[in-house]
């Protein structure tokens, strides 16, 4: 009894693929290259998951595309600029280097510095930098509203 739960939880170990047997194709090297690609590409519903490792309708949808596309004679970039195209970039699961997507990256920790440096010369002044541009009679009226 022992011996068949560890089996069964070594077998749970293994890494599931849910490539389907009448998706793969007959050409190992074409299969081999969908695989690669497969990898490489996200399943829209199951989130940081690979297409291959996806049991989900569109993942199986995006395996068959990719096949589709290998034998009908595209590279390995045609296929992916294929999906990208057709599903946008968020199917990859490595994005593309581009300027739009280091803007992307670099944006939260900008907006950190930037409120920051403001925090910090809001600090510094006290406040009261508002104040030092009124007219004396502002001034004094804002400090009889201050002690009301």
């Amino acid at each position: 009894m022992i011996r068949v739960c560890i089996i069964l939880i070594a077998l749970m170990a293994l890494p599931v693929q849910a490539v389907e047997p009448d998706e793969i194709l007959s050409d190992v090297a074409q299969e081999a290259r969908a695989r690669e690609i497969s990898k490489n590409l996200r399943c829209l519903i199951c989130r940081n998951e690979n297409i291959d490792s996806s049991n989900a309708g569109i993942a199986k949808d995006l395996r068959i595309l990719v096949r589709e596309r290998i034998v009908a004679g595209d590279s390995n970039e045609q296929v992916i600029d294929f999906v990208v195209d057709r599903y946008g970039e968020y199917v990859l699961l490595q994005p593309r280097r581009s300027w739009g997507n280091l803007l992307l990256w670099l944006a939260g920790p900008l907006m950190l510095l930037f409120g920051g440096y403001i925090g910090l010369r809001t600090i510094k002044t006290g406040g009261d930098a508002p104040a030092q541009d009124l007219t004396p009679e502002e001034q004094q009226r804002l400090k009889d509203l201050m002690r009301d």
